[in-house]
């Protein structure tokens, strides 16, 4: 089963929560729901980053250059997801034991 696109082209995307990302938009259907992809060129030294949102998500759309999208996308390039950095558990000697 193909998964049929469309494209939109390259854009300035601009979300709810204040964000805003640079690059090539097409859409995709995901599990029988429509999001928008949006591939951000690479750095220099950086690969390109593939993120999906849904329509809801979307405050603007504004349609720009490959040039001015590439500019604009190595200026506000999003940081790749990190885990979690926790403190070890504590551990307690028997006599001081929370329980």
């Amino acid at each position: 089963m193909t998964n049929p696109s469309a494209d939109i082209g390259w854009v300035i995307l601009e979300l709810l929560g204040h964000r805003r990302l640079a690059g090539h938009v097409t859409t995709e259907e995901i599990a029988g729901a429509s999001f928008l992809r949006i591939d951000i060129p690479g750095a220099a030294d950086e690969p390109p980053i593939t993120q999906f949102y849904g329509p809801s998500a979307i405050y603007a759309i504004t349609p720009t250059s490959e040039e001015i999208a590439r500019a604009a996308a190595a200026r506000s390039r999003p940081r790749p997801v990190q885990r979690w950095e926790l403190e070890p558990p504590r551990t307690y000697e028997p006599e001081e034991a929370p329980y």
